[in-house]
Parts: structure tokens; sequence; C-alpha cells
């Protein structure tokens, strides 16, 4: 948006600022100025000059000589423009000067008379194209003055970078409004009043088809127009912010738009087919029509048209019809103020591509109660300067018409978000500056009405915004933030995650990230009971494909999907584990169940990355797996500081897809979080594996739920320990991990720690029994234990083992 400061001076006063200090001002209310512009500054060394002789040239038929005036002495000028004469006052130029174009102007011979100079005419001075003769000006002026102050063109041009929130200054008014707030002088109104149209007695009709798009439409008709040049300052100020002058009718249309912010449009009135204007969408039969720059555009069904009885005559907010254009033999038109749907035009101009002045406004917004202000604007300069005579009457026409928003502001809200002390009549003077209507309701609060043409207000909060452009960012107290010293509460789960994967990852892990969308086959690959909580999944209405056709229910599938694909690339030793969520709809047509779980999946060999003459051919086993669960158990705390001591082994408990004979079930603190052990070989030729796998699940969920043991110190022991293995052969069915169990209920007061380090089947065991072999430590905290001791305590714990489960010695071995 660009204006100049003598027309931002026709609105509010700006005595005593600088065009410097107006640009910081505007800047700082969130109107980013992008340039300051003196006008004509290349006019400076330009003076009036009086020509007081006018002879012939003497070697030239179409060339003078002139003696001219300069206020300081008289010089001779050679002149070939054919309206110089004696007695008037032009512009010129003295040797030494630049004119706009480049040419620098020096003393010189023309045809052998010398010419001390250059009478200019107004194109070369950049003014206007006339370059009929040099400038005329009135001869009342004195010679030697300067041109700019001559013709009081001496002027600045600022432009502003609007958001597209703020159409309510896409106007030289609108900008003056928010001068006004900190200039401190009066608002001029747009015009002193306002003739009410009633539409009586009119020889024209308007009907607006679609209130939708067009909320207000007014029109006048004047005639006895003539047309002819607008007023010098109107082109002027015209040319000042970048359009191009045209005819008095045009110019004024596009005034007033810059000055008011509401586009207007005039009809030849003659033109109009049954004297009718109709807002409307396109026929079906339209599909054309022909715009003022003379090219055919296509009419789409969504377009808003101006028509009048048979045919459209403008694309409403856009651009006029070249079929009711004004021409110089206009003498009646019908002149448009209205209000149309912002993203009617937009979309309108876009499929055109045809953005404009009128359409710029229009998309971001136009006051619907400005239109018959701007119109009785128009209609005054018409008069004045194309001797318009008005209809008495016109055509308002206002479907549209919407109460003003009222919002209440709480004073004390606007002090804390601004984080400054403000009272009442402060906040509302601030308002009231940029033409906000505002009441106190009570000592804390005010009743703002919104004005129409801030359509960017809507809460109590763009109220606040307000207030803090017009008291100053600037202004705004600085003041550092409150920052909490204690340590901010962190997401337990999350702090969880982080453990989990870092110690997996030292264990030599892959994290892997899959799909939270899955096949439908997964659940059947890995053997789920039909009464399975994990078959109730969700379905995505709109897939990827069917291979992603649900939400998972469990992570080991896509797991095992990474171990087929790392194996096709030949990429057969693997520890990979994911971490995320799966998905339970417990109810159909309910949103389903989200939990958390870890999945760890072995395969291959131990040591992939070792030496091949120390750990060649080593398998990963159970042991493995079961090796990572303790360990992160144990680092986690939850064991209850015995790492056997959550692992049981009731068969019919373990997961359907884990073989029976290598599975256990992690429960510490006799709580049921998860299972490990080998998959199931019926699962893993579902997934076209060949190699052993084995698994670890863990709900995070109910892990978190676990109370940890607070880290504590606990000195070395001091006292030796004694260490006594026994091997006892049982029934090959009965899980090693009973005899573990059943010692630890014991509680023996000595015993330390007990292990499994050997399972044996084969001779001299019979058949259908196994060897299995514990290792058992026993310490005293007090005291060195003599052998008589151990020997009672650990003769205890046998007799009960071999009374509970059927064990004998295995022979050879010893107590």
């Amino acid at each position: 948006m660009k204006f100049t400061l003598s027309w931002l001076n026709q609105f509010v006063s700006t005595q005593g600022l600088t065009s410097g200090q107006i640009a910081d001002r505007l800047t700082m209310l969130g109107l980013e100025v992008d340039s300051v512009e003196v006008l004509f500054a290349d006019l400076a060394p330009i003076t009036t000059a009086r020509v007081t002789e006018v002879s012939k040239h003497p070697d030239a038929d179409k060339l003078t000589v002139c003696t001219v005036d300069t206020g300081e002495e008289c010089v001779q000028i050679v002149c070939g423009a054919p309206n110089v004469r004696a007695g008037m006052v032009t512009a010129l130029a003295r040797p030494g000067v630049k004119l706009p174009d480049g040419t620098k102007i020096k003393k010189s011979k023309v045809r052998g008379v010398v010419s001390a100079g250059m009478l200019c005419s107004a194109r070369e001075l950049g003014i206007s194209g006339d370059h009929g003769g040099i400038l005329d000006l009135d001869e009342s002026l004195a010679a030697g003055q300067p041109l700019v102050d001559a013709l009081a063109m001496r002027d600045t041009v600022i432009e502003v970078d609007l958001t597209p929130n703020r159409s309510d200054c896409a106007s030289v008014r609108g900008i003056a409004r928010e001068v006004a707030s900190f200039a401190g002088g009066p608002l001029q109104p747009l015009v002193p009043s306002v003739t009410p149209l009633t539409g009586a007695n009119l020889d024209y009709s308007v009907v607006v088809e679609d209130s939708e798009l067009c909320p207000r439409y007014t029109a006048r008709k004047l005639t006895n127009v003539t047309i002819g040049p607008a007023p010098q300052w109107m082109q002027q100020r015209l040319s000042a912010v970048g359009m191009r002058p045209i005819n008095n009718i045009v110019d004024i249309t596009n005034y007033v738009m810059l000055e008011s912010g509401q586009p207007l449009h005039a009809f030849d009135f003659d033109t109009l087919i049954e004297k009718k204007i109709v807002v409307r969408r396109p026929r079906p039969e339209e599909n054309e029509m022909v715009t003022l720059d003379g090219n055919k555009r296509q009419l789409d069904p969504d377009m808003l048209l101006i028509c009048d009885g048979k045919r459209p005559v403008a694309m409403a907010g856009v651009m006029g019809g070249l079929e009711t254009e004004i021409t110089d033999k206009t003498t009646t038109i019908l002149i448009e103020s209205a209000c149309f749907n912002p993203v009617s035009i937009r979309r309108t101009a876009r499929k055109l591509g045809l953005p404009s002045e009128s359409s710029y406004r229009f998309e971001r917004g136009v006051d619907p109660n400005l239109a018959d202000k701007a119109l009785e604007r128009a209609v005054n300069l018409l008069v004045e300067y194309a001797g318009a005579q008005p209809d008495a009457d016109g055509v308002d026409v206002y479907p549209g018409r919407k109460d003003p928003v009222c919002l209440q502001l709480r004073i004390d809200r606007v002090c804390r978000l601004l984080g400054m002390t403000l009272s009442r009549e402060q906040v509302g003077n601030y308002l009231a500056s940029i033409e906000f209507t505002v009441r106190p309701l009570d000592e804390g609060t005010l009743e703002v009405l919104v004005p129409s043409f801030r359509i960017d207000i809507e809460r109590e909060i763009d109220l606040v915004e307000e207030v803090a452009r017009l008291v100053g960012y600037n202004t705004i107290p600085t003041s550092q933030p409150f920052i909490r010293m204690d340590y901010p509460q962190r997401d337990a789960l999350r702090t969880l995650r982080q453990e989990i994967s870092s110690l997996l990852v030292t264990q030599g892990f892959s994290e892997a990230i899959n799909y939270s969308f899955v096949s439908e086959a997964h659940l059947e690959l890995c053997r789920l009971a039909n009464n399975d909580p994990r078959r109730q999944f969700t379905r995505l209405l709109n897939p990827l494909s069917e291979d992603q056709a649900v939400m998972r229910s469990m992570l080991l599938p896509g797991l095992l999907e990474n171990i087929r694909r790392n194996i096709n690339f030949q990429r057969s030793d693997i520890r990979l584990f994911e971490i995320g969520k799966v998905f339970v709809q417990e109810q159909k047509g309910t949103l389903p169940v989200e939990r958390t779980y870890l999945c760890a999946v072995l395969s291959g060999q131990r040591y992939p990355q070792a030496e091949p003459l120390y750990f060649s051919g080593q398998e990963t086993d159970f042991f493995d797996i079961k090796g990572v669960a303790a360990h992160l158990l144990q680092i986690l705390r939850v064991d209850e500081g015995e790492p056997g001591s959550m692992f049981q082994y009731p068969a019919d408990a373990l997961q359907p897809y884990c073989d029976p004979q290598l599975g256990v079930v992690l429960s510490p603190q006799k709580t049921v979080i998860g299972s490990l052990g080998a998959v199931h070989a019926e699962t893993l030729k579902g997934f076209g594996i060949k190699q052993q796998v084995y698994f670890l699940e863990i709900d995070l969920d109910q892990l978190l739920a676990l109370v940890r043991t607070p880290k504590q110190f606990r000195a070395l022991p001091k006292y030796p320990s004694v260490k006594r293995d026994i091997s006892l052969v049982v029934p090959d069915s009965l899980p090693a991990g009973e005899l573990l169990q059943a010692i630890r209920r014991q509680s023996q007061k000595y015993l330390e720690s007990v292990e499994i380090f050997d399972v044996y089947r084969g001779k001299p065991v019979q058949a259908g029994h196994k060897s299995v072999a514990l290792a058992l430590t026993y310490r005293s905290a007090t005291a060195t234990l003599d052998d008589q001791t151990v020997d009672k305590a650990h003769q205890k714990i046998v007799n009960s083992l071999m009374a509970d489960f059927n064990a004998s010695y295995r022979e050879g071995s010893e107590v």
C-alpha cells in the first residue's frame, strides 16, 4: 500500500512529525514500512523562468531564440517548442542540471546561436507524457523559484507492506486512522454526510440473486458527464502511488478506492440492456465474456458476475467488461460501490490470473458499511470534475447486514499479558483512538463494539493485541522469565524407554522402527487362539495396502519380518529390539486401547564379530535371551535382588508362538509383565525363517508400575564364602527352574545364591530323566562358616529336594 504525506494530511494532521518518524511509528504498530521516497527529488535544480522576448532563429525555421528571465538575470536560450511565447512562465534547466531521463544540460551553440540552458516539457521532466510543447505555467508565478514548490509537487511517498489480516489499512484513510492514534489529531471523515438511498422512482433496477456472495450493492446514476482529464493534483497523486491516469471518470473511481479502500466501477449507462443490474452466477449457456483488456475470459459456475438484462458486463470485484466501458462518447454513467465475498473473489482472480487493485482489497475483506460513503465521495468528485448531475436517489441493496461484534475486555488480563499497569481509562482511550466504541461495564471491564472495518477482531485476546500495538511494543517493560529451580517432572514412560534402549544397545542390539499398520495374516502365523484379545484389532478405513490393513496388536511379527528380510540379504546374525505401541480394541466401535511394549529378538551366532578361531559356530540359545532379560530387570532394580526369582515356568501360561520346551514367564514381584523363549517352529515356518529365533516381550506399562528397589550401598563381604555343588537326577518333564524355586522358598539363613550350571541327558542317566547340577553359595555376614554348619544347611536342602521331586543322586556325584 502506497500513499503520499500530502494525501495523508487530508485526513489527519502530521504536523511536527517527519516522514521517518511516521514510518518508524507505523512499523511499531505492526504496519511494516518498506520504503520512504521523496518525490521529484531529481527536479530540485529545475526552476521557473519567464520568457521576455521571442525571435526567429537566423538559421532554422523551426527554432526560436528566447530571452529568459531566471529571476536573477536574463539569458539566451534556443527553443524548438511550438507553444513558446513572450510572457509565458515555464520550467528552466540551467547548464550542469541532469534531467530525470539522464540528459545532462550544457551551454552550447545551436546552429551558431549560443543557448544557456533548456526550456522543458512535462515529459522531459517526468511529470506526464505530454510532449506537445514546453510546460506552460501560471503567469502569476515568480521567476526563479523551485519548480516543485511552484507546482506544489514537494511530497513523500511511503510504502507499507500489509499483512493479510489488515485489510482496513489498504487505503489512505485506513493508514491515517493508525497515524491518528499517535499523532493525536482528529481523524477527518471521508464525506461530511451520506445521501440516503431508497431506490424510489428510478429508471433502472438492481437485483442481488446471491446475498452470500454479495452482502451489499449500492449504485447511483449520473447524467451530463463530460469525459476529460482528471485534475492535475489527482493525476499527480495517482502517478505517485503507481497508477496511470486515464480520464476523469476512471481516475476518480481509482482515487476513491485508494483513498477509502472501497473499489468502485463505472458503467456506460446507455449500453446496459434493459437498464438492469443483476448480481448472479453464470447461466449454463454463459461460457465466456470479454473484459476491459480485450481478452476473452472463460467463466466458471462458481464465479460471481455483474450482469445487465441479458449478459455479463463485469466480473465482480476483478475487472469490468469491454461492452460497457467508459468512452469519450459516454454522457451517462452508473457507478457501483459494492461488497463481495472474499473467498469468491480470490478464487476468481486466481483462476483467471487477473490480480488487480480491486481484487487485492476484496480478497482481504472490504467493510460493507463503507459502500455508501465511498459512493457519496465518488459522486461529489464527479460533480466537481466531470460536470455530472447525479440522480437524487439511488439503490442500496443490503441483504448481508450484520450486528457489530461486541466483546468484553478485562483490564486485569490486559495488564497481566502485557506485564504493565494500565487503567481502564487508558485502555479505553487507546481503543477509541482507532474508532472502537468503548463503554465501561464495571471497574475492571470494558464493553467494546468492534467497528465493521476490523474483520480480524473476533476475541478478547485480539483486543489485548490492539492495546499492545497502541501502547508500543518498544515501551512494554522487559522482565526476566520466572524459572522454577526444582527439577521438572519428566515422563516416567519416556525415561524408561530411554533406559531400556541404552541397555539393549550396549548388549549389541539395534533398534527397529516398524509401521503400526500390519497384515491381518500375522495373527494366524502367530497361532493366536480365536478368543485371544489380540485378535480384536482395529481395521483401517483406507489402508495403503492389504499388508497394512490393520493396527498391530503385538510387536513380534514386525521383527520376524525384519529377520526374514535380513536373512534374504545374507545377514543371518541378528539382534533387534523395538519399543512401540500396540492397539487392542476392547469393544467394537470404540477407539483401541494403546499399550507400550518392548520386543527383542535374537538369532544367528552368539559372537558374530569375534575371531573365528575362538568362537566360530557358537549359536545363540535360550539362555542368551534369558540373560538379556535378567540383566535388564536387574539394572532396572525390579528383580528383588535375585535375578532367577522372576522366571516362572508354567507351560500353560506360555504364548502360543513360543516353543513349550524353551519358554518362561517374567513375573518379578509376582506380577506377570511378559515372557521370553524360542519362537515356535510353525510360526518360523509361516514367516519363511529357517533358523532358530529367540524373543523377549515386556509390557512396559506393567513394568513401570513395579516398585524399584532404591539404590543402596552394601559393603563388600568381610568373610569368605563356602560353595557346595549337587547333581540330582529328576524326571525329564520337571522344569529345572522349579528346583531353584524350591530352594529359595526354604529361605536358608546362610544361603547367598543358587544357580544351575549344567543339565545332562544320556548315559549313565536312565531314559526319561535328566541330571541337573546346582551350585550353592553359603556365607555369613558376621563370622566365618565352619564345615559343620554348612553341611547341616546343605543336607537339609538336599533332603527337601529328594522328597519333593523324587530326586536321586547322580551316579558319581557328591554332596
